[in-house]
């Protein structure tokens, strides 16, 4: 992990102390509530349905195990008890008191944390691969230009009044575990013909109401002109992004509107950059300060490799099905990554109680150097387990709630908090998640329907990102009423389906009485018909909508048949 120097620290807690006194202001009446809007998101607070909602930055997903117990506190004290883990590496906490803001904030700065930019029109959390650094089809390790892309992006003078948010995903491996695709701009690290390592660079993704895949701009870049190029492109959007209209204003409708115009302004203002602007190639990243940052980034001190155990033929069946589902091949011989569910019946997905986080910190320090990782998927993961300590681990988890073993399955779906809590949302997320994951409680059931990406979304906006779910749903609303639509064949780029590609809508929406029924009656129409082995996104591609379409549109009681 990142350690923090102490400009850091002095930075982030100057932070805290400019928001307690803009708070101060705020209540004595000398900011008015859209100037103080103005200053607040940016530090991470938005005013929700019944509360203010807190969002609380994991940069590229590592945390210690004393920030979450920190977390825990601030639950536990200013809270509900709980936090709520989304698809960015962020955290949210729901019912925090406005009143109570600045003393959260100063908890968080004590333990290296902050909600520094992580919403207002800015470029956001820096987002990568939750198994960054240990995963064994990983060329180049990306946490080192995703600390130093943080640093360079964190109130940037000149991006802090965007069109609208931005947002940044990079990966260094054969797999695109951070769906750069869906991201303003996504990177992939790669390797040149000479060896050398650079970035492959995509621009113009996104989700919302209108889901675009990101548009190579660059096949390489050689990575110490990294900042100066994604200088470029944010100041050529910035420069042209629609403000005129927020559902026009991210950079995915720029690319597309311009296309090769866009590109060909992007590569000019990167030289213009470069060779006209004051200290411009200062911007080049030196190898120096690659060096810095990256020696945060070696594995753990007394962390060697180790001999492999030999496996347990006799061990019951509940251990070997969360061996199979939730424990991750590791670069280093003798060591396991282990996911910590947190989609269980009872919780909704991504929710994680105070006693549950100190549970997980408890299972860092034991078994993992003291970290862990927020993963997209709204999970946690332990990234340094011992081989030899996986039953220990797994009796620990199980007691902690985190042992279901149903990574990749159905149940392990992503949702957004939806009407419960979020102003936005047209419709109720959590009530679907939860009856789905009643529906489908019978473990063998779920492992028999095998790989399967659920996504639920409140509303357009797309926070439980349902446009690159195999099945995805989203939540509408229609005179008042909650109705859910739902896409098939969306991807992620991932393993289960390498071309990020959003989902088709397969017709009108289905109103809340029949959604799970509709969900039922497509995977039991993906049971008749698949082949051996093929999974449910390979069956969809071979076959096509119109039979899971039909078997959905079967289900309607309440609407009209389609």
């Amino acid at each position: 992990m990142y350690k923090y120097t102490d400009f850091d620290r002095q930075f982030v807690r100057a932070r805290a102390a400019q928001f307690r006194d803009q708070l101060d202001r705020h209540f004595a009446g000398q900011l008015d509530g859209d100037d103080f809007k103005a200053l607040r998101v940016q530090n991470g607070w938005y005013i929700q349905r019944h509360a203010p909602m807190l969002r609380v930055a994991v940069p590229y997903g590592a945390i210690g195990s004393g920030q979450i117990r920190a977390l825990a506190e601030i639950a536990r004290v200013h809270d509900r008890g709980y936090v709520h883990f989304t698809t960015r590496h962020n955290l949210q906490f729901n019912w925090i008191p406005l009143t109570e803001a600045a003393d959260v904030m100063d908890k968080l700065a004590e333990v290296d944390m902050h909600g520094i930019q992580t919403s207002g029109n800015c470029i956001r959390n820096i987002t990568t691969d939750a198994l960054a650094g240990i995963a064994p089809d990983e060329d180049v390790d990306p946490r080192p230009y995703a600390e130093i892309l943080r640093q360079w992006s964190t109130l940037h003078p000149e991006f802090a009044f965007l069109p609208r948010k931005f947002k940044i995903a990079i990966f260094g491996a054969a797999e695109d575990r951070a769906a750069i695709g869906w991201h303003d701009v996504g990177l992939q690290l790669v390797r040149n013909d000479a060896g050398e390592i650079g970035f492959k660079v995509l621009v113009g993704g996104g989700m919302g109401r209108t889901p675009i895949i990101g548009s190579v701009i660059r096949e390489f870049l050689p990575w110490n002109q990294i900042l100066v190029y994604l200088e470029a492109v944010v100041r050529v959007y910035n420069r042209y992004g629609r403000r005129d209209n927020a559902f026009k204003a991210r950079i995915k409708i720029l690319v597309k509107a311009e296309g090769q115009k866009y590109f060909d302004q992007v590569e000019a203002e990167f030289r213009q950059i470069l060779e006209n602007d004051p200290d411009g190639a200062l911007h080049l990243i030196p190898q120096a300060e690659f060096d810095r940052v990256a020696a945060c980034f070696t594995r753990p001190a007394g962390v060697e490799p180790l001999a492999e155990p030999a496996a347990d033929a006799d061990a019951p069946r509940a251990y070997r099905r969360w061996l199979e589902r939730n424990v991750h091949a590791h670069r280093l011989p003798g060591y396991r990554a282990v996911t910590l569910s947190l989609k269980r019946a009872g919780q909704a997905p991504g929710d994680v109680t105070a006693a549950q986080m100190e549970a997980a910190a408890d299972l860092a320090d034991t078994f993992s150097q003291g970290e862990l990782r927020v993963t997209h998927d709204q999970n946690l993961l332990l990234p340094w387990v011992k081989a030899s300590d996986l039953p220990a681990v797994h009796a620990a988890a199980k007691a902690a709630g985190f042992a279901t073993p149903n990574i990749g399955l159905l149940t392990d779906m992503i949702s957004c908090p939806g009407g419960d809590v979020c102003a936005l949302a047209n419709a109720r997320s959590l009530p679907v998640a939860a009856e789905l994951t009643e529906r489908f409680a019978d473990l063998d059931e779920v492992f028999d329907l095998g790989e399967i990406d659920l996504h639920i979304s409140g509303c357009i906006n797309s926070c439980g990102h349902h446009h690159s779910g195999h099945i995805g749903i989203l939540g509408v609303d229609k005179d008042g009423s909650e109705w859910y639509q739902v896409t098939l064949g969306g991807s992620d780029g991932s393993a289960h389906a390498p071309l990020a590609v959003p989902g088709k809508v397969i017709g009108p929406s289905f109103a809340a009485s029949e959604i799970t029924d509709a969900v039922e009656a497509i995977l039991d129409t993906y049971r008749e018909l698949r082949q051996p082995d093929e999974k449910f996104i390979d069956a969809l591609h071979r076959i096509g909508l119109d039979p899971f379409k039909a078997a959905a549109n079967a289900q309607r009681t309440a609407t009209a048949r389609a």
